[in-house]
């Protein structure tokens, strides 16, 4: 019998896919989770992720609905295709969780960081970093005569560049809050 020589991937003509999930390359996926708002919840749904020893990149947690007493929940993370899904799946399984939205696969979306850091500089340094701060629209919310702290609002890769920058200039400090995301456009 003639061993057959198919090449990994997808075939149109095929009814199997024939892809090695082993192949799979981690991606980043930004979740959106919306949960009631109570004691535990939050410990609950990390502890899904830490139980299994997924990572999480980003965490944001808020209130949004007084009312309905409901918060949501932001996790940026990485895994497989078939990890990220399995995440999903166990998330909408569980009691307080209302609503799991993927937004990477959903569409585009808005993903926005606060990040407030502290520079140390002196002389052309100080003058340096204050012009960094201006091309990217950074604000000064603190000043002496031997430091600055700048606050930045943007892309986690913008808030990463600007870090980059500023730690030869004297960057000793950074807070960054996580990533908050909505979809873009209207909704149902």
């Amino acid at each position: 019998m003639q061993k057959l020589s198919l090449k990994k991937g997808v075939s149109r003509k095929s009814a199997y896919n024939l892809r090695d999930p082993k192949n799979d390359k981690p991606e980043r996926h930004t979740l959106a989770i919306l949960v009631d708002n109570e004691s535990g919840v939050l410990a609950r749904v990390i502890g899904l992720f830490s139980g299994r020893g997924y990572n999480i990149d980003s965490l944001t947690v808020a209130e949004v609905d007084h009312t309905g007493n409901l918060s949501r929940i932001t996790i940026v993370t990485s895994g497989t295709p078939s990890v990220i899904e399995q995440i999903k799946a166990q998330l909408s399984r569980m009691i307080p969780v209302h609503d799991v939205h993927d937004l990477t696969v959903e569409g585009k979306s808005v993903e926005r960081e606060l990040a407030l850091f502290k520079v140390f500089a002196k002389g052309e340094k100080r003058v340096e970093s204050l012009r960094l701060a201006d091309v990217f629209r950074a604000k000064v919310v603190d000043s002496t005569l031997a430091s600055f702290t700048f606050e930045l609002t943007g892309t986690p890769e913008k808030i990463d560049a600007f870090a980059d920058l500023m730690v030869p200039l004297g960057l000793k400090e950074i807070a960054r809050t996580g990533v908050a995301a909505l979809a873009r456009g209207g909704g149902n």
